[in-house]
């Protein structure tokens, strides 16, 4: 599990595969109970990323993500965010997630956003 912070969160999210980021807080009671259910998913899929962002520590991230309840869940996958919504999930929910983000064409999503594989903005040539 990735603990998140202002010198790695760019370079977390923005790596190849996927990267799921649980935004949660202290003083959440929701957020400790999702966060077995968190835990058991990750250990599941051991070729993604999991990773958590104490919005208490971190607050401004999660400002600039548009966050105002925790806990939410981003799910990245090369580095372009594909989900984002706040509430605690369940396992299966959690697994058809990552099942379908596993099962995008990333090529397409890319030519969607326009988008260029390194980050790049395809507009902007």
């Amino acid at each position: 599990m990735t603990e998140l912070t202002r010198t790695n969160f760019e370079q977390t999210v923005s790596k190849r595969g996927i990267v799921l980021v649980d935004c949660w807080a202290t003083w959440c009671g929701a957020c400790g109970g999702f966060e077995q259910t968190y835990k058991t998913v990750a250990d599941r899929h051991p070729k993604h990323t999991f990773a958590k962002l104490d919005v208490g520590r971190y607050g401004e991230i999660c400002s600039t993500l548009g966050l105002t309840h925790v806990p939410s869940l981003l799910l990245y996958r090369d580095g372009i965010l594909l989900f984002k919504d706040s509430g605690s999930f369940d396992e299966a929910t959690l697994n058809e997630i990552i099942d379908q983000a596993e099962k995008l064409d990333m090529d397409m999503v890319r030519e969607e956003l326009g988008v260029e594989e390194d980050g790049n903005d395809l507009n902007a040539s």
